[in-house]
């Protein structure tokens, strides 16, 4: 495996552990609930931890196919939550997401930097990064 696959795969490690750690700290320090779309983010984001440690271990980066996988249907579904958070016209026909309305704010920071926000953003780094070894591997 060359160095920019090895890079990549510590990358994407690293997006998923600060993902995974920022959103304990959030509900387990800061004592915000999750909303049912935000659980759906953490089933999709928590194992990427694990996966991507055994992938770099092993230095396999065939496990691109799976990063992209789980990065790309966990950024619909933050892209979603951040839509409804958003818009309107999308907030007013969301669904009632449990005890914690999926609608609500945590935080807002400069006015757009919301939880999903992050999730989407870790979401797409890791996908780009997953493209990019995939493309890698096609050119050896």
């Amino acid at each position: 495996m060359n160095k920019k696959m090895e890079n990549a795969l510590l990358a994407m490690w690293t997006v998923a552990v600060v993902a995974t750690a920022g959103s304990l700290y959030f509900s387990e320090i800061r004592d915000y609930e999750p909303c049912v779309l935000c659980w759906y983010q953490r089933i999709l984001m928590y194992p990427l931890v694990l996966i991507l440690t055994v992938a770099y271990i092993q230095k396999n980066t065939k496990i691109a196919v799976t990063t992209a996988t789980f990065s790309i249907i966990g950024g619909c579904i933050s892209l979603y939550h951040y839509g409804i958070q958003k818009f309107d016209f999308l907030s007013e026909s969301a669904p009632a997401c449990g005890r914690v309305p999926c609608t609500g704010e945590y935080i807002n920071y400069f006015g757009f930097i919301t939880i999903p926000f992050l999730a989407l953003t870790a979401f797409i780094i890791i996908a780009v990064l997953s493209f990019l070894m995939l493309k890698w591997q096609k050119e050896n």
